[in-house]
């Protein structure tokens, strides 16, 4: 009988699917117990990342580090343990006027997987990635050592952690700083896009914009290849806002929240659902502009509406892929991405285009460089390993990179892992695939 601390373990796409052991404490004492108890450790927050990045042989779960240290209202500065979701910072942070700086496409990350995955959010070109407002957080390190890491103090392990995937250590704690709104509302403005020519400019004419993102019908091809939908949004101030809307700025009404009650069958998603979705996404919005005021959760969260959406893609799963393109290459890269994909059959129903501004030299491990962003869905089958093969061969030709919070496929070159992943006590599959192909 096996020990009940070995479990079945996958991430939100589903796949893979490993029987590791898994463990979760929230004692730092245990915690260390733990570290010290075995050769490889990976840290694992809340697994919404899509792909192999926590998990590993020995998996420790930051679940129970679900604490809030401190809130400082007059500041806007939080401190909490490495497990607390952003979803429950927005709970405290949104009724005192406070937003996140940074935010994923899900509120159901942890923090620690935030600063692990230096995520980044609609406004990049903006504002940065999430480790530009983080001011500090506690480390345990492989000899079970709890540091303080800032950019002041063991800043060298600081820049290391900052994207780094769990190679340096259980983040345990961390204290960042939060943006002031007036409201829990957005003032946006979606714009359709004929083809990719034409989103690049509403994309360049939309730079002053603090928040910008387009879905994109990654199917069609010719003159209408990148046919689109371009969204931008501000905060929106209280004295902009309806008046229904502008009575309580800084609450929103509770919302029934359906849920996926079980995996589709694996014929429902095929090129032609997904063909028929795109063209119904696209036509759902009758003029060429609309102007609108949408709540935040609308706006940045739209899939986190409907519970366990992930069981759509079938029990075979699904990955997300996603790469950066450098801003001067980036239309005719992202056209060759868009025409491969077109070509393979393999159809995206989440097709996502963002701008990405100038990166953060010293967060070396960061994803975002300056360019154009193309994150895609696609469900797990036979023909999908030779895509993401040629589609991490366009990537390199451009002198791209891809994202390893979404990687469970790629064998892109990423020098700095290698060079992290043979010094570390904390291994996950994904590291141990990255050495594999670049051996």
């Amino acid at each position: 009988m096996k020990p009940n601390f070995i479990q079945k373990v996958t991430n939100w796409g589903n796949f893979p699917v490993v029987e590791k052991e898994m463990r979760s404490e929230d004692s730092f004492k245990k915690i260390k117990e733990f570290v010290l108890s075995h050769n490889e450790v990976i840290a694992r927050g809340n697994g919404r990342c899509y792909g192999d990045a926590s998990l590993g042989e020995t998996i420790f779960s930051t679940k129970k580090l679900n604490k809030f240290i401190g809130f400082d209202r007059l500041n806007g500065i939080i401190e909490c343990e490495s497990g607390v979701l952003l979803s429950e910072v927005l709970e405290i942070a949104v009724p005192q006027g406070y937003f996140l700086y940074v935010t994923p496409g899900t509120k159901f990350v942890s923090v620690g997987g935030a600063i692990a995955s230096d995520v980044h959010g609609k406004n990049h070109h903006a504002e940065g990635c999430f480790s530009e407002y983080v001011i500090e957080f506690k480390l345990m390190t492989e000899n079970g050592e709890i540091i303080t890491c800032s950019r002041d103090e063991n800043s060298e392990k600081f820049w290391a952690t900052i994207g780094g995937m769990g190679l340096t250590g259980i983040i345990l704690t961390a204290k960042f700083k939060l943006k002031n709104i007036e409201s829990a509302y957005i003032r946006q403005e979606s714009i359709k896009a004929e083809n990719l020519d034409e989103i690049f400019r509403l994309f360049d004419e939309s730079e002053n914009w603090t928040y910008t993102v387009a879905w994109i019908d990654c199917l069609q091809k010719g003159k209408n290849i990148g046919r689109s939908i371009l969204m931008r949004g501000e905060h929106a101030f209280q004295h902009e806002l309806p008046q229904n809307l502008a009575k309580n700025p800084l609450r929103l009404k509770k919302k029934l929240q359906p849920t996926v009650p079980f995996y589709f069958p694996g014929f429902v998603l095929n090129a032609l659902t997904v063909k028929i979705f795109n063209w119904l996404y696209y036509k759902k919005q009758t003029k060429k502009e609309v102007k609108n005021f949408i709540d935040y959760e609308t706006f940045f969260y739209p899939l986190d509406a409907i519970n366990e959406w992930n069981k759509i893609y079938g029990k075979s799963g699904f990955i997300q892929y996603q790469m950066v393109i450098p801003k001067e290459a980036g239309k005719e890269g992202m056209k060759k991405i868009l025409e491969t994909i077109a070509k393979s059959g393999n159809g995206s129903f989440l097709a996502v285009l963002k701008l990405f501004g100038k990166n953060n030299p010293e967060a070396y491990n960061s994803f975002p460089v300056e360019g154009y962003t193309l994150a895609l869905d696609f469900k797990v089958n036979p023909k999908l390993k030779k895509l993401v093969d040629e589609l991490d061969g366009i990537v390199q030709e451009f002198g791209g990179r891809i994202y390893l919070t979404k990687d469970s496929m790629s064998r892109s070159s990423l020098t700095n892992y290698l060079k992290n992943i043979r010094n570390s006590k904390f291994v996950s599959l994904q590291h141990k695939r990255i050495l594999n192909n670049n051996s």
